[in-house]
């Protein structure tokens, strides 16, 4: 079954515009492991603007605690500065099970978009080795429809993340097969020996649609849409409804 790991980036939004502590962001992701989520996803950015370095190290705890996986995502080649250490410091430091590779700006108000690996296939390969040196598997965020989404194992990478942004964009749209891309790129990466992930814009309206045109995916990390869902139906029950569909797949 494909394994959901709960997105809680945009707790820590909330929390950061008022200040202090509240919401807590630990206190929701163990809410969402409590209702039975796989993992805990966060991707904290180098100017904090939601997950910060010790949010990264307290779900890290929390999830050793549920023995469960923590999915950390950044930018490798994002420079340290004050209040981030880097993102290959904080693997050192939170030891995630998965760590996921974005290739994002601080100009982006989301990733949005996949590695070039004609462009950055040999800067990817020692931060892959780096962080496989750590113990951690190595997913890398891709384009559907990228032709050379297989280069991703060149680069020494165990799993691709489709961005799935375009996907939901054409089913909101009614499209016919609006995953059609997303499939083709996970036949490509798992011909090539990888792992497929999903993220991004996936919510209980189109993820069912996603996992039936798209097989062999083994996790999705959703956020933005479980957190506007439980303001609605409350966090325990949104989360349980995206398992039920995940049983159904």
């Amino acid at each position: 079954m494909t394994v959901l790991s709960v997105n809680v980036n945009k707790v820590a939004v909330l929390r950061n515009s008022r200040g202090g502590q509240a919401p807590d962001v630990v206190r929701a992701a163990r809410t969402c492991l409590d209702a039975g989520a796989h993992g805990i996803t966060v991707h904290p950015r180098p100017d904090a603007r939601h997950i910060r370095a010790d949010d990264v190290l307290a779900l890290a705890a929390l999830c050793r605690e549920y023995g469960v996986e923590f999915n950390l995502e950044g930018n490798p080649f994002a420079p340290p500065r004050e209040g981030y250490p880097g993102f290959h410091a904080l693997c050192a430091q939170a030891l995630p099970a998965q760590a996921t590779l974005v290739p994002d700006g601080d100009g982006q108000l989301t990733s949005d978009h996949g590695f070039d690996f004609a462009a950055d296939g040999a800067r990817l390969r020692p931060h892959v080795a780096a962080l496989k040196a750590l113990g951690c598997r190595v997913s890398v965020f891709v384009d559907p429809g990228d032709p050379g989404v297989a280069e991703a194992a060149a680069v020494g990478a165990d799993r691709v993340e489709l961005y799935t942004g375009p996907f939901a964009e054409a089913f909101a749209a009614g499209a016919p097969d609006p995953a059609a891309a997303c499939a083709e790129s996970a036949r490509l990466a798992q011909a090539a020996g990888l792992g497929v992930n999903a993220g991004h814009d996936l919510s209980q309206a189109n993820l069912g649609a996603f996992l039936a045109a798209v097989p062999g995916v083994l996790e999705v990390s959703i956020g933005h849409a479980v957190i506007d869902e439980a303001l609605y139906a409350g966090l325990d029950a949104t989360v349980r409804a995206y398992l039920r569909i995940l049983a159904a797949a």
